[in-house]
């Protein structure tokens, strides 16, 4: 109710919110059912990466990160430019990886500096302290550098310019 009250702009921004965190939470549950199978044997039974955690996440997230490619552009940027389709790719999964850094290291912290290595521990370090910290992050830097602004169009730059050009 209330994005219908809000210009343009605004609106469009919170489109963008509401739909990159619907992506997000779908490519979330990916990274979260795959790690729990390769670290923890959840869902499986045995934990193929148990005594590698680190790695496991990084698998899981490539995963998901596929998803969240495919979901952000075909529906939750899908009216923005992506210039160049292999370079947008490359820039996504560059600054995805970049971002990926910070769960990472709350992992890490969780694992080899405080020495816990349960499921609730790991999985609150990395999917829920990590991821939201990293959320904002990826919002940013995907608008920013992978998904860019469309422009005006030809016919909205002639209705603006006051020569009537």
């Amino acid at each position: 109710m209330a994005a219908r009250t809000l210009g343009g702009e605004p609106r469009r921004l919170l489109g963008e919110i509401v739909r990159f965190l619907a992506v997000g939470g779908v490519a979330t549950v990916v990274a979260v059912v795959g790690f729990n199978a390769l670290a923890h044997g959840v869902l499986t039974g045995s934990a193929p990466m148990r005594q590698q955690p680190i790695p496991a996440y990084v698998l899981a997230n490539v995963l998901a990160g596929c998803v969240a490619y495919l979901g952000m552009w075909l529906w939750a940027f899908s009216h923005r430019q992506t210039h160049e389709t292999v370079n947008s790719v490359v820039r996504f999964f560059a600054l995805g990886a970049a971002t990926m850094a910070i769960p990472v290291a709350c992992l890490a912290v969780s694992r080899y500096l405080l020495g816990l290595s349960g499921v609730w521990a790991d999985n609150i370090s990395a999917n829920v302290i990590g991821l939201s910290l990293s959320a904002a992050a990826r919002f940013w830097v995907f608008r920013r550098f992978v998904f860019l602004a469309v422009g005006p169009s030809v016919s909205e730059r002639a209705a603006h310019d006051p020569r009537g050009a």
